[in-house]
């Protein structure tokens, strides 16, 4: 296949952002395809020496068009709307000018669908939609649009992309069903995950020991808890701030790390700073490359997963839970959903309560040092990385579907 793979936020393993794409279409060119990918440089790492406009790169095999667009989750959501409207626009008139059998566009933003919309009914080529989010569901409920016409003009996109896509890719049960309640044939859809780079997580745990002696040096002898992702409204970062506080009552055996950007993380810090954390048992960090959260989660003995009580965010698939699981670093999660599901399945890490800090801390404290049931969890990790969630796996649903887009 000619595959053109449109994602605005591609990102590699040297970037501080998901890399889903890059794994998908390394091994998609390992099976002998061939992949274009239109996107932006929003989270290309600053060793790509990009001008103004479009750059021509290639890696690992595949060919990226890049357009110089900054971009970055501190932006107002004017600025960012402004954003994708501007890379809809021009990645339009880019992907026109390209070759392919098959167009696979994936979300976020909703946007990347205009595209896509008109490449494959310009070219007469099929379309395969990936859901990474349920827009425009997730930000009407988090407060983000409230404007009724943006609304109706953003659920009608919705609508008309799942309408016009030969098939469709959900990462999460709830995501497929919210694909399906349009209307859409199961049939026409596929789950593919977020899933486990076991090749760049599954290391020697002395690079985690390493890690914490040269680099976590306030760490001590104290036991890690880390969050790695955004800042943003609906991640409830804030819930991190208040687990630290409840745990100095607790035990002051653990210590926990925030790492990441977002709109919200200066207000973060002044939570910390006003409950006595920071610093103290919780140190907030900037944004490092993939390839260094490797070595934290290597050094890690429970990564979070955190999200707000907005029950459409809790289908997410969150890359942060994966990369744990990868890593065999067991996790613990403070919402519902598949993922609360499969954790509490597999006892592969904790469910901790939403509201009530200092229960979480206790059943923190009593998980993390209870040393017959974390190394059970740490095997389940690894069993689920290999077996239920692993990239191969993944990237193999997802060239199946592209193929079935191109045969029908």
């Amino acid at each position: 296949m000619k595959i053109l793979y449109l994602h605005q936020y591609f990102a590699t393993p040297d970037s501080n952002a998901g890399t889903r794409s890059f794994e998908v279409a390394r091994r998609l060119v390992d099976s002998g395809h061939s992949v274009t990918f239109v996107t932006s440089s929003a989270f290309l790492s600053s060793k790509y020496d990009l001008k103004k406009g479009w750059n021509h790169i290639v890696i690992e095999g595949f060919d990226l068009h890049v357009l110089h667009l900054p971009y970055s989750n501190k932006d107002s959501y004017f600025k960012r709307i402004m954003t994708f409207i501007k890379f809809s626009y021009l990645s339009t008139l880019k992907s026109l000018s390209l070759e392919s059998d098959v167009v696979l566009a994936t979300s976020t933003p909703l946007t990347i669908a205009i595209p896509a919309l008109i490449y494959t009914k310009v070219k007469k080529k099929p379309m395969v939609f990936e859901v990474r989010d349920l827009w425009p569901e997730l930000p009407i409920s988090a407060g983000v649009i409230s404007n009724p016409l943006i609304i109706k003009a953003a659920e009608w996109l919705e609508l008309y992309t799942y309408e016009n896509s030969s098939r469709l890719i959900g990462l999460s049960p709830g995501m497929c069903d919210g694909i399906t309640r349009h209307g859409i044939d199961e049939k026409k859809v596929t789950l593919a995950t977020n899933s486990c780079d076991t090749q760049l997580f599954d290391v020697d745990r002395d690079i985690g020991i390493n890690y914490k002696k040269e680099v976590l040096g306030f760490l001590g002898s104290r036991k890690l808890v880390v969050y790695t992702g955004t800042f943003g409204l609906i991640n409830d970062v804030g819930y991190i701030v208040e687990l630290a506080s409840a745990m100095k009552s607790v035990d002051n055996s653990v210590c926990f790390i925030a790492i990441g950007d977002g709109m919200e993380k200066l207000d973060i810090i002044d939570k910390a700073k006003s409950l006595g954390v920071l610093n103290n048992n919780l140190y907030i960090l900037d944004p490092v490359a993939k390839n260094e959260i490797v070595k934290l989660l290597s050094a890690a003995d429970i990564s979070l997963s955190l999200f707000g009580p907005i029950h459409e965010m809790w289908h997410n698939s969150a890359n942060k839970l994966f990369d744990a699981l990868a890593s065999a670093t067991p996790v613990a999660i403070n919402y519902g959903g598949w993922q609360k599901e499969f954790i509490e399945e597999y006892c592969c890490g904790l469910v901790l309560d939403s509201v009530d800090y200092k229960k979480s801390a206790e059943d923190l404290s009593k998980f993390i040092n209870d040393d017959d049931r974390f190394l059970s969890a740490s095997k389940q990790c690894k069993y689920l990385a290999y077996n239920k969630f692993s990239r191969d796996i993944m990237a193999a649903r997802i060239e199946k579907t592209l193929l079935d887009a191109i045969n029908d």
